[in-house]
């Protein structure tokens, strides 16, 4: 049947704002207790807690992870599944604003269930607890363990210093590489030695041109860990980590080979060998569902805030990205100021405490619940998303 998403927007809007000092309470909790990638402990329990509060009834641990946790109502077709997510970074705390991520899933999931009991629509929602998003890869090993079985769309919001609709994210690849060599004596017997130094420069000056070939969409970036013990001594060890991007996946693998014969290059060059290790897991590019990007820039406009189209694609890497590769996704973003704040920084933590920040997470977790309710209510508005979806 077709809906009034206006209407819709409304009552969500208002089931939200009921329970405002609820999800207040939730995000300052978790932003003042930041936890790193698989440690979560404390925000996921916070979360189950608030959840049996609220009369669901959550399983954690889930899908192979300890510090996951998920929430079904309804159990037929189609399914609709909300993703949280609540670690932090190390040294700068919920510098990514993922405190007001999970308050924003939560908020979003319970009026969704509201109203879908209302309106007595059939179907499923679901509620994902993914830990481990930055860099840890929680929704990869959650995939892994059938976490989107039977799921047919996903979505969930982000904070960021505007508020825009979801323009992609890179794939992202990340190796450390580690050159092995000989030591001796820089000044008494450089004859005797290999340098693995000289192999790991080699191979940031042939990146260094490589990204004159490369086109706009890709980024390659690393630092040297590792480079030496002292300047008379040869250094028969050095490490590095790179990161390897690309909003397509099939340059994702071009890279990726381009970059082991650029390694097998400095180990030709300098005699010495390479070890080469993958650091974390990968993570796909994200394939944004534009009908469900129209709707969130709908709601978010009509709920008094000004989103925005930046002028290129998104070129940070998530985890979000894997699970839009399965099912129709989108993971826009919503301000926590009014004005330029970057991401992953101290100044973005501080933002992410604020009352600004909280009121715009839940407008977006309004947009969130509409969608939600419209994909099982709605059968145009279905079928146009996974068509999209399809193409």
């Amino acid at each position: 049947m077709a809906m009034n998403w206006q209407a819709l927007l409304s009552e969500a809007k208002g089931l939200i704002d009921a329970e405002r000092g609820r999800w207040q309470a939730l995000s300052k909790d978790i932003w003042e207790h930041p936890e790193l990638a698989y440690e979560e402990r404390y925000a996921c329990k916070r979360q189950v807690d608030e959840l049996r509060s609220l009369g669901f009834d959550p399983e954690t641990p889930t899908a192979g992870v300890e510090t996951a946790f998920r929430a079904d109502v309804g159990s037929s077709n189609p399914a609709f599944a909300i993703a949280s997510e609540y670690d932090a970074l190390e040294g700068i705390g919920h510098g990514c604003g993922h405190n007001l991520i999970c308050t924003a899933a939560l908020a979003a999931f319970h009026a969704a269930v509201k109203l879908q009991d209302k309106y007595g629509l059939k179907g499923r929602l679901a509620l994902l607890g993914t830990p481990a998003e930055e860099s840890g890869g929680g929704k990869v090993v959650m995939l892994e363990h059938g976490c989107l079985d039977g799921i047919d769309a996903a979505m969930m919001v982000h904070p960021s210093w505007r508020t825009t609709p979801d323009t992609g994210s890179t794939a992202v690849r990340r190796f450390d590489v580690t050159f092995h060599g000989k030591a001796a004596h820089a000044a008494g017997s450089p004859e005797l030695g290999l340098n693995a130094l000289d192999a790991m420069l080699l191979l940031f000056t042939a990146i260094n041109a490589w990204r004159q070939q490369l086109p706009e969409f890709t980024r390659v970036h690393g630092v040297i860990l590792e480079g030496g013990v002292r300047p008379n001594i040869i250094p028969d060890r050095s490490r590095a980590r790179f990161y390897l991007r690309s909003a397509q996946e099939d340059w994702a693998e071009k890279m990726e080979a381009r970059f082991w014969d650029i390694i097998r290059g400095a180990e030709l060059m300098t005699g010495c060998t390479a070890e080469v290790q993958p650091y974390h897991r990968p993570y796909m590019s994200r394939k944004p569902n534009a009908i469900m990007n129209s709707a969130y820039v709908e709601s978010m406009k009509a709920l008094g805030a000004n989103p925005v189209l930046p002028p290129r694609p998104g070129r940070g890497s998530s985890d979000f990205g894997n699970f839009s590769q399965v099912v129709p996704g989108i993971h826009p973003y919503f301000a926590v100021g009014d004005h330029e704040i970057p991401g992953h920084s101290l100044e973005m933590a501080e933002a992410s405490a604020s009352d600004y920040a909280l009121d715009s997470a839940l407008r977006a977790a309004a947009a969130m619940a509409v969608i939600a309710v419209r994909y099982l209510g709605d059968d145009d508005f279905r079928n146009q998303i996974n068509e999209d979806f399809r193409k």
